[in-house]
């Protein structure tokens, strides 16, 4: 059971983790407001699981995105507190897709689940770490907004599995509101299959242990049967699931 406090937390800071280019909050929910790829970093969230549907306060959140010439968007946990905002949105013609999992784990559990050397950690994403995400099987210019975003996470850190010159796996772990999450998982098409993400996972991991953080969470998209498999492995377990809700294009 998640408690609603550690809801709130998490929302917050998966919000500071993806860096929308601006975060407003309305009565319970946090509002990102944003142009690009990133769902999380342009959707609107409940800040607990039992918030009411108050017509009101919805028509603020889309006033809010059409002002800034953004379609309005939605990140809804699937529980039954948040029943009527789910008849409240689809009332209003929205639509639901993109199943997606929140889990959460001890950090210790992940430190240790891989045998090989951890990751190796850095303040900054430099051109080699960027490039994963812009190589064979990614979305160019999605992984070219995702790098961006994630190099304006305050405080983050960048993990990288080097083979000599070449950096075949990253990822990105941000530090806030007594969580480590765990953000742009990406390996070489190439190399998967070789362990190297959980490699990612326990360096940054170990970042968080050296700060004394000892919980950590991150999201998956339900159909991601490969990484779901690894982040079992590593001790998460779903915390809860949302989906995003929109209207059609």
């Amino acid at each position: 059971m998640t408690h609603a406090a550690q809801v709130e937390a998490i929302e917050r800071a998966t919000l500071a983790a993806v860096a929308p280019e601006e975060v407003l909050e309305i009565e319970g929910w946090l509002i990102g407001l944003d142009p690009g790829s990133i769902r999380r970093a342009a959707s609107a969230v409940p800040l607990r699981h039992d918030l009411p549907a108050d017509p009101m306060v919805l028509d603020r959140i889309e006033a809010a995105y059409a002002a800034r010439g953004l379609r309005p968007a939605f990140r809804i946990a699937d529980g039954p507190g948040l029943d009527a905002v789910r008849t409240e949105l689809a009332r209003r013609g929205y639509g639901f897709e993109q199943p997606t999992l929140v889990k959460t784990s001890a950090t210790g559990a992940i430190a240790a689940v891989t045998d090989r050397p951890p990751a190796e950690i850095a303040e900054r994403p430099d051109d080699a770490w960027a490039a994963v995400f812009l190589g064979e099987g990614f979305d160019p210019v999605d992984g070219a907004y995702r790098v961006l975003a994630l190099s304006r996470s305050p405080g983050a850190r960048f993990g990288m599995v080097r083979d000599g010159d070449r950096t075949v796996a990253v990822g990105c772990g941000s530090f806030g509101y007594g969580w480590v999450s765990f953000h742009g998982m990406r390996t070489d098409l190439s190399r998967r299959g070789e362990g190297l993400a959980g490699r990612v996972l326990a360096g940054l991991a170990g970042e968080a242990l050296a700060r004394g953080i000892d919980r950590a969470f991150l999201q998956v998209e339900e159909k991601n049967t490969p990484a779901r498999a690894l982040y079992r492995r590593a001790g998460f377990e779903q915390a809860w699931r949302y989906f995003y809700w929109s209207k059609p294009a």
